[in-house]
């Protein structure tokens, strides 16, 4: 097994300096990606490890050699490139394209073995290409001449892979079974992985390391989940974004936050009771819109606060792990009824955060139009021995709205956000007409 090491490497074109002083270790088993704005340097790096360019300072070895000291077979024999541009010159059908992978293990004027077609058939029938082998290269889609491509570095039996871009042109179930393929060689194989990715979830989802660059220059390097933060995204991409763990893949996931849109009809103002990561999404996608939003009560390691902090929103907070205070839920209350509606997500209630549900009791009463986002019954997150779902039937008795899903909110406040949502004037009920008007919008659409 194969290492390769980057040593302190300097790129120029002509006069211009790419990349300066970049350093990379990958071992047999690595999935390395390579991420950073446009024109920081990302396919330059690759070029110069594939000997395109040639560095102007360090080194770069495959093991103990260097690999501008060795002759390109002998690279090739170890190291297989998938570039961007994946057009073929000439009119070659799949199969020789595929079985041009080989030419590194032939000798001088030797024809390809029934050994050296039996390794490019099983390229093929990992990278789903076997079904068109017999056809034209330029016969196919820039989806399907991609998963040829990398059928060819594949059939090379490389022990370094370095992909530039490999998703550029191919949809998203031959994304995910062409990355699964590529990591399942990574941990099976410990075939060593170096991609530049775009993608920010894709490389969270799939790499165990990343080198981040910015400006031709190292920023981060190290595991992804050191990496990938919400500062260093901001820092290098200049995107504030939310950077949460999948309970799915157990892998990062990245949710990168529009700028926040200026009107001068500036939306009404919502507050939010929320919790355990159950509002983070409606918040974003109410500061897209436009509206204004507060929270509260959160504790302060809760995700939900983390993303008031991202999108700048306004909370009120405790202590971690600790019940609402007399203090905070008084400032909870002042915080809603400066607010033109309330909206309660499905979060769990037990006892220190139970009171939220009595504050927002209180809101009706003060003619705040109140949400509930009921999309998991309240009995299955009621951890209070049932006085969660006592208050949350109050509330429904004193006109909280039941919404079943916090995509269907944007929609509902569409309807009535010149009735509901102004600033100037004191929040209105969903009474009498109100009430009716809404029931009338909701039964036509």
């Amino acid at each position: 097994m194969v290492k390769l090491n980057v040593n302190g490497i300097d790129c120029h074109y002509g006069s211009t300096k790419v990349l300066s002083d970049i350093s990379l270790e990958v071992k047999p088993g690595d999935f390395v990606g390579i991420l950073g704005p446009n024109g920081s340097g990302k396919t330059t790096l690759l070029k110069s490890i594939s000997r395109v360019l040639k560095p102007h300072g360090g080194s770069i070895f495959i093991d103990r050699d260097d690999i501008y000291s060795l002759k390109p077979i002998e690279v090739a024999k170890n190291m297989a490139v998938v570039p961007q541009d994946s057009s073929v010159g000439f009119d070659f059908s799949v199969m020789d394209v595929v079985l041009m992978g080989r030419n590194p293990h032939l000798g001088k004027f030797q024809m390809e073995t029934k050994k050296d077609v039996e390794i490019a058939r099983k390229a093929m029938e990992l990278t789903n290409t076997w079904g068109f082998a017999d056809r034209s290269i330029h016969e196919l889609s820039g989806g399907e001449r991609q998963r040829v491509i990398i059928a060819r570095a594949l059939a090379q039996e490389p022990k370094i892979l370095l992909l530039d871009e490999p998703m550029s042109h191919l949809d998203i179930i031959n994304q995910l079974e062409i990355m699964d393929l590529v990591k399942s060689l990574c941990v099976k194989s410990g075939l060593a992985v170096i991609a530049v990715i775009h993608d920010l979830n894709m490389a969270a989802r799939y790499c165990n390391s990343a080198l981040l660059l910015k400006a031709g220059k190292v920023f981060a390097i190290g595991k992804i989940d050191k990496v990938l933060t919400s500062e260093n995204i901001r820092s290098v991409f200049a995107v504030d974004a939310i950077v949460r763990k999948n309970l799915v893949t157990n892998s990062l996931f990245i949710i990168p936050l529009s700028p926040k849109k200026y009107s001068p009809d500036k939306k009404c103002s919502i507050h939010m009771i929320c919790g355990a990561g159950t509002g983070t999404m409606l918040m974003k996608t109410l500061v897209d819109e436009g509206y204004t939003v507060t929270a509260g009560v959160l504790n302060l390691l809760d995700s939900d606060f983390e993303a008031c902090e991202l999108l700048k929103i306004p909370a009120v907070t405790e202590a971690p792990f600790s019940p609402i205070t007399d203090k905070t839920c008084d400032a909870n209350l002042e915080m809603i009824k400066n607010a033109s509606m309330l909206v309660i997500t499905a979060v769990p209630f037990g006892s220190g955060n139970l009171r939220n549900l009595e504050t927002a009791k209180e809101a009706l009463d003060f003619g705040i139009p109140t949400y509930i986002i009921d999309e998991v019954p309240i009995e299955d997150r009621d951890f209070t021995g049932g006085k969660a779902t006592d208050l949350m039937a109050e509330l429904k008795a004193k006109g909280a709205i039941f919404v079943k899903y916090p995509s269907d909110l944007p929609s509902i406040l569409n309807i009535s956000k010149d009735k509901l949502c102004v600033l100037s004037e004191k929040p209105l009920t969903l009474s009498g007409h109100l009430k009716k008007e809404y029931e009338s919008d909701k039964s036509s659409s």
